[in-house]
């Protein structure tokens, strides 16, 4: 099963973007880069494609959340973007989740890797409680959130990497997990409150980590790439 290292691309223009990847031209490694709404919703479609075209693998993270109808259509749309990854709320439902998998597939049957959102790693217990009047464990409701998108027939999930070991003990180890949350042992946790070192989120099993704040905004962000990439995977660059 792949592993990888997905940078959050935490920026709201271009030109950003693009000064921080020149910055891992002398690499031998592009890195797998993740859009999220900021800068989608900055740049629009076209900063998709012309990421792809220097040869970066995409996960698109922009939680589609919606009645059935709606996702499969908005999901028809994003399929021409030919990305690597996207995802949708598992708090849909499971109507939902089949939906985007419907509109994300391609005549040919091909698409993207489709994962759920089962609850975001900046959402704790009390948060659950009190905001969304959820009386459950927290635990609990992400291993159910999983096994719904498992039964809806989609990839994996995104959840905390404190989560990743009881997901594949709950939907198997070829259901992935993309865990958010991931910081070095020396940083700060930022509004992340669920949270585990790229070393920690390997040992426990998480397939993708995603890092952002860590390498985004380190004074030296290929290093940081490569410390993540040391820790998660392994390996060195």
């Amino acid at each position: 099963m792949a592993k990888d290292v997905i940078i959050a691309l935490d920026f709201s223009t271009k030109e950003e973007v693009f000064k921080f990847l020149d910055l891992f031209k002398n690499i031998n490694r592009k890195p797998f880069i993740k859009i999220g709404m900021e800068l989608f919703y900055a740049c629009g479609p076209s900063i998709v494609k012309e990421i792809k075209q220097r040869g970066h693998k995409i996960f698109l993270d922009l939680k589609l959340h919606d009645i059935p109808n709606t996702v499969t259509k908005a999901m028809k749309v994003l399929s021409n973007l030919d990305v690597d990854m996207t995802n949708c709320h598992a708090g849909g439902g499971r109507l939902m989740m089949e939906g985007a998998i419907k509109g994300l597939t391609k005549v040919d049957g091909s698409r993207p890797i489709l994962i759920a959102v089962t609850q975001l790693t900046s959402t704790d217990q009390n948060t659950l409680e009190k905001d969304l009047l959820i009386n459950k464990d927290i635990k609990d409701v992400v291993m159910h959130y999983a096994y719904n998108s498992k039964l809806a027939g989609l990839d994996g999930v995104v959840c905390s990497p404190l989560e990743a070991k009881a997901v594949h003990d709950r939907c198997g180890n070829n259901f992935l997990t993309v865990t958010p949350g991931v910081r070095f042992a020396d940083n700060d946790k930022g509004d992340q409150k669920r949270v585990m070192t790229p070393e920690e989120a390997r040992i426990i099993g998480s397939d993708y980590i995603v890092v952002g704040r860590p390498i985004t905004q380190s004074s030296d962000p290929v290093n940081a790439y490569r410390r993540c990439i040391k820790e998660f995977l392994e390996e060195d660059l």
